[in-house]
C-alpha cells in the first residue's frame, strides 16, 4: 500500500482539487487541499493573503503547512499551482512524497480559470491570457520534474484518477485491485 503522500503538482485550473479527491477515495486515504489549510492557518481566503501579506509571505505560509503535511499520514494532497516552484518545498515533496503532475494544455486550464478569475490571485488582474502563457513556459519545466506526470484533458477526473492509479501500481503492485472501473 502506498507508505507516503501522493502530491498532486501543476498549474490552477488542471483538476488537482477534484482528482485529488476521488483519487483518495480510490486508494482509501484522507485527501486534503493544501490551499485550504493555508487558509486555516492563516484565517484568510488565499485571495485575502496575496493582497495584504504578497506573494513572498504567502509562499512562506505555504512551505510550513506543505512540510506539515508531508509528515502526516500517507495520504492525496492538492497544491497550490505555486507550491512546486519553491525549491525547499520541491525537495521536501521528493523527500517525502509521492509527486504527480497534472498537465493540462492552455485551452483546457483558461476554460476551467477564466469564468472564476476573481478567485485566482495571479490572474485576477491584467491580461489572464498572457499571464497563464507566461506561467506555463515558467513551470512547465519544473513540474516536469516531479515523479510521475499524467495528462488532464476534457476528459471526466476519472479518467486522470485511472492514469495515475495505473502509473502507481507500477511501483505499488496492491494497487492493482483499485486500477480503472470499468461499466460492466
Amino acid at each position: 500500500m502506498i507508505d507516503r503522500p501522493i502530491v498532486l503538482v501543476g498549474l490552477m485550473g488542471v483538476g488537482k482539487s477534484s482528482v485529488g479527491r476521488r483519487l483518495a477515495q480510490r486508494l482509501g486515504i484522507d485527501f486534503v487541499d493544501a490551499d485550504t489549510e493555508i487558509e486555516k492557518a492563516a484565517g484568510l481566503p488565499v485571495p485575502e493573503i496575496f493582497r495584504l501579506y504578497g506573494e513572498a509571505e504567502f509562499r512562506r505560509g505555504e512551505r510550513r503547512v506543505l512540510a506539515r503535511l508531508l509528515e502526516e499520514r500517507p495520504r492525496v494532497i492538492a497544491t497550490g499551482g505555486g507550491a512546486f516552484m519553491d525549491p525547499e518545498t520541491r525537495a521536501a515533496i521528493a523527500r517525502d512524497g509521492i509527486s504527480v503532475w497534472l498537465k493540462a494544455e492552455l485551452p483546457v486550464i483558461a476554460r476551467r480559470v477564466l469564468k472564476r478569475r476573481h478567485t485566482r490571485p495571479l490572474i485576477a488582474e491584467g491580461d489572464a491570457m498572457a499571464t497563464l502563457e507566461r506561467l506555463i513556459r515558467e513551470r512547465h519545466p519544473v513540474y516536469a520534474e516531479a515523479d510521475l506526470t499524467v495528462e488532464s484533458t476534457e476528459a471526466p477526473h476519472e479518467v486522470a484518477v485511472d492514469a495515475i492509479i495505473s502509473a502507481l501500481a507500477a511501483e505499488w503492485p496492491a494497487l492493482a485491485a483499485t486500477r480503472p472501473r470499468r461499466p460492466a
